[in-house]
């Protein structure tokens, strides 16, 4: 077990550089291609010649490299990485060290994590559990339906509908019937309130939980109609033990290592769609952050969030693996 952890955290460490040098890459040739970013910093300004290179230095882009297209500039790359092993992440544009940003955007971004996956969970499991409960009868094919539907319909489809058609509304109806402060107001508030930041995640939360719980939906039916068939489960009912019990202990329980696997998933396509939903619903976490970053061409912000995130998922993969041990004795990794 500690050689197998030991090897999951060398691989985890290599992933991390490997994401960094495609990152690194990937910006360069952009820099490469679209231009100098720190002309950004000036706005509509036009600056000399020495405030640009006073900017460049600053941000680490005056390096003659980001003017050759296709060389990947390795020396600044090596320069990243050292500051990257002292805890230094740079800072953004207004000079804020990009630690800061995160740890005020974190809060945020978790709070929704948490509701996201309880949607997730509750819909994908009670759903999941009903169809296979019920394999091939209307409940079935019903649920079956709904997770196709889901599908079609993309997270940042479902939020621009919900912000733009559905919060003006429903907040007007609530202020109206229940006062402005109210709960049901605060609800459908449709941006973000820092004052009331549980309340304004709810329904972002929700809508994204359940965006992602349409593969989950299917991957515990499955998984509980394998242990519908199996031996043990005509064991147990052999036994006399009650339907409730055996559904309980012998199948749920049983179909549990592909629901921690999904968890593992599902926390990257979180984050994957926080980016998107932060950014429609102006909440100020950390996917907000990397896209106003990413509308400010503001490299080493992009690179230093893109960094965490990567680091935060390889680390959550990692629980995952290690909790499969915990779920099913079977499973040896010497």
């Amino acid at each position: 077990m500690v050689s197998y952890v030991i090897r999951r955290v060398l691989l985890g460490l290599l992933t991390v550089f490997l994401v960094l040098f495609l990152l690194h890459l990937l910006t360069t040739l952009a820099i490469q291609l679209n231009g100098n970013p720190a002309l950004a910093f000036f706005g509509d300004r036009v600056p000399s010649p020495g405030q640009l290179h006073a900017v460049e230095v600053r941000y680490g882009l005056d390096d003659p490299c980001y003017g050759r297209p296709g060389d990947p500039c390795l020396r600044p790359f090596v320069h990243r990485l050292g500051e990257y092993l002292h805890g230094d992440f740079g800072t953004d544009f207004r000079d804020r060290p990009i630690t800061e940003l995160v740890a005020q955007a974190a809060p945020n971004t978790l709070r929704l994590f948490v509701i996201v996956t309880i949607t997730w969970f509750f819909a994908g499991m009670l759903l999941g559990s009903v169809a296979a409960r019920f394999r091939g009868k209307p409940a079935d094919h019903s649920i079956r339906l709904t997770s196709i539907l889901i599908d079609a319909f993309p997270v940042f489809v479902m939020l621009v509908v919900y912000r733009y058609i559905f919060t003006v509304p429903l907040t007007t109806w609530a202020r109206n019937t229940f006062g402005p402060d109210s709960i049901p107001a605060l609800l459908f508030k449709p941006s973000f309130d820092q004052d009331h930041p549980w309340l304004t995640l709810i329904v972002p939360g929700v809508l994204l939980g359940l965006a992602g719980c349409a593969g989950f939906i299917r991957l515990v039916r499955a998984a509980q109609l394998e242990n519908y068939n199996a031996d043990h489960v005509r064991t147990a009912r052999s036994k006399g033990l009650g339907n409730t019990y055996v559904t309980g202990f012998h199948i749920v329980r049983n179909s549990s290592i592909p629901v921690v696997t999904a968890l593992g998933f599902v926390f990257a396509d979180a984050l994957a769609g926080a980016v998107i939903t932060e950014g429609v619903m102006n909440i100020r976490g950390m996917g907000n952050l990397l896209w106003q970053a990413v509308e400010k061409s503001d490299v080493s912000t992009v690179i230093g969030v893109t960094t965490i995130l990567s680091v935060v998922i390889i680390g959550v993969m990692l629980l995952v693996d290690l909790a499969y041990a915990a779920l099913d004795p079977r499973i040896r990794y010497e």
